[in-house]
């Protein structure tokens, strides 16, 4: 096994295995995370012994999504500031929906704002029983980086999800939508995992390839790639709004915490 700091990675016969590494943190998403596992995967789709990957969480859960104690330290501001890290955290996600191997998400605890998206990013997805999903971006004035759920699970189910910040969507709930695969007995989430992944390696590895290029194909007829790149503008545009409630909104996220600035935008809203 390799370690890095905020990820860990290793092949098991033809399988790479990628587990998010920060458990203090509930393995959110920050700028070492992403950068370390950008690499990994690049690792794994140059070598050729490797022909699916696995990705997972240690510690409590898959992940927590984008560090926000961390960007609200940076103090980023302005459109150029906000569209240079949203397209890197916009490629983080879709180098899973991207890369030519079939990926396939194992999920437990919480899988929450951009490790949603992740997760619908990958081709395959299992979870335990008890893991909570969700979308909680609009309730803390935020957008959505990697717009995919519209194209996953239909407009209907992608509105329900996106427009009321739900972080307790239940893992039969996404069953139900179509964004898991399978629902396991929790702690068996690795295993239904590989066992998937086993089942894509024994197979022959250039006509998986080619028929999820295929698939793929099918969205890009859709013109998915524009709408995806048009919502990144739409992020951008929000992350960058400094209107007096937001900038409220971030100074009391960025002196007192989430929660904090969450109870201040309550009471703007209660009644």
């Amino acid at each position: 096994m390799k370690n890095e700091n905020a990820v860990s990675s290793q092949i098991d016969g033809r399988i790479g295995i990628l587990k998010f590494n920060r458990p203090q943190v509930l393995n959110a998403f920050n700028e070492e995370l992403v950068s370390e596992t950008n690499e990994v995967m690049d690792r794994f789709i140059k070598n050729e012994t490797v022909l699916a990957i696995v990705v997972h969480g240690a510690g409590r859960c898959f992940s927590a999504g984008f560090d926000m104690k961390e960007s609200a330290a940076r103090g980023i501001s302005g459109e150029a500031e906000w569209r240079d890290v949203l397209t890197k955290d916009f490629d983080f996600i879709m180098q899973f929906w991207n890369s030519p191997k079939p990926t396939i998400a194992a999920a437990h605890g919480y899988c929450i704002g951009g490790a949603m998206e992740l997760l619908m990013a990958c081709d395959l997805a299992v979870a335990g029983e008890t893991t909570r999903f969700g979308e909680p971006e609009v309730r803390f004035g935020s957008g959505i980086v990697a717009m995919l759920a519209p194209h996953v699970i239909g407009p209907k189910q992608a509105k329900e999800l996106l427009l009321t910040g739900n972080d307790k969507v239940t893992a039969d709930r996404c069953y139900q939508m179509g964004i898991l695969n399978q629902v396991v007995a929790d702690g068996a989430e690795m295993e239904a995992a590989l066992e998937l992944a086993n089942q894509i390696v024994n197979a022959a590895p250039r006509s998986v390839q080619m028929t999820k290029a295929a698939i793929h194909r099918a969205y890009e007829l859709a013109e998915m790639r524009t709408a995806l790149r048009e919502a990144l503008e739409t992020d951008i545009k929000i992350e960058a709004d400094e209107s007096p409630e937001r900038v409220e909104f971030n100074r009391i996220r960025k002196d007192q915490g989430l929660k904090a600035a969450l109870a201040w935008r309550n009471t703007k809203t209660a009644g």
